[in-house]
């Protein structure tokens, strides 16, 4: 969780050493293809497959890095999509009872809309007038988060690696082609990265994509899903403090009894699915 909640303040530093938002992104989706794919058992997809894995791999690998990166971009302080992002677990239950068809309890409901609330309290914050822009998109991160987790459980046949290679694949190139049209200038950006900079991004493609998923899947082979997912509520707080470490940030009144609500109602829906 130390792991995932890093991304947020590194994907500013990164920005700050001016690394374009969608280039980031596209380098972060080819550093997670190249280390997995020495790792992968490749096999002949069944037709059944290939229309979940392409969704999958466009809501993960590009969506859900283009909205994270442009979020950052668009923001000014980090506590407020640090607290919004973990909205993906409510989200991913609406889906599941969509596509799914499972079925929502009472405390599930009540835990859903107290995290909107929560979300409601902090727009409250004179300091998030400028920030508008930051919460939509990084809303639309958390869409796509639970959307892909969604999906991904039509996949449960296929190899991890295998799905996550494909992923890291598709986010690149699509992501890579966006920043070309976009943003422009990528061969002079790519070759104005700073040596901060590649560390920056290894960290994001290396660490916080393959290490931090993977030591909670590791988990799973000794603990219930349902102890270990609980945790999931722990990566903005980790967030908050690396922002105040790097940044100074300290989140307002207003943040910090919306963050609690959140955190809590996430915390409590990972503990009861």
């Amino acid at each position: 969780m130390f792991l995932l909640g890093s991304a947020y303040p590194t994907t500013k530093l990164g920005l700050n050493a001016e690394i374009p938002p969608i280039l980031f992104g596209s380098l972060r989706m080819f550093l997670v293809f190249i280390f997995l794919l020495p790792f992968c058992k490749f096999q002949k997809i069944n037709k059944k497959y290939i229309l979940p894995l392409i969704v999958f791999t466009l809501s993960m690998g590009t969506a859900v890095n283009l909205f994270l990166y442009l979020s950052v971009d668009a923001s000014n302080i980090i506590a407020p999509i640090v607290i919004i992002a973990p909205l993906s677990i409510p989200l991913a239950i609406l889906l599941s009872s969509i596509f799914m068809d499972e079925k929502i309890s009472k405390i599930q409901w009540l835990l859903i809309f107290s995290s909107i609330f929560g979300v409601v309290l902090i727009g409250f914050d004179p300091k998030i007038s400028e920030e508008i822009l930051g919460m939509i998109l990084i809303g639309c991160m958390a869409f796509f988060y639970a959307f892909a987790q969604v999906i991904s459980r039509y996949l449960k046949s296929l190899d991890l690696m295998f799905t996550n290679s494909v992923m890291g694949l598709v986010g690149f190139v699509t992501l890579m082609l966006g920043s070309i049209f976009y943003e422009g200038q990528t061969i002079y950006n790519l070759q104005n990265i700073s040596l901060d900079g590649w560390l920056l991004i290894f960290h994001h493609g290396v660490l916080c994509s393959i290490m931090g998923h993977t030591m909670m899947f590791y988990l799973y082979k000794f603990y219930p899903v349902g102890r270990v997912l609980p945790f999931y509520a722990l990566f903005p707080v980790f967030g908050i403090i690396l922002s105040y470490v790097i940044f100074g940030e300290i989140p307002t009144l207003l943040m910090s009894l919306g963050g609690l609500v959140v955190i809590t109602s996430v915390f409590y829906l990972q503990k009861i699915r």
